[in-house]
């Protein structure tokens, strides 16, 4: 799997809500892409993370 460039080896069948807390991502602040598409959320916890995944995190950042 690829993530923000970077390939990453999944150990064992995980959602992606369960990798993004053993990354210790603040749901709050981030935003995840899919294969190109932006995943809600709400779906985290059912989108099951696949080798061939290509993922973009961003975590949102306040300024003024």
């Amino acid at each position: 799997m690829k993530i923000n460039g970077s390939l990453v080896e999944l150990k064992e069948a995980q959602t992606l809500y369960d990798y993004l807390i053993s990354q210790s991502y603040d749901l709050a602040v981030i935003a995840v892409e899919r294969n190109g598409e932006i995943v809600p959320k709400a779906a985290y916890k059912e989108v099951l993370l696949q080798d061939e995944d290509t993922m973009e995190i961003v975590r949102f950042v306040g300024g003024g």
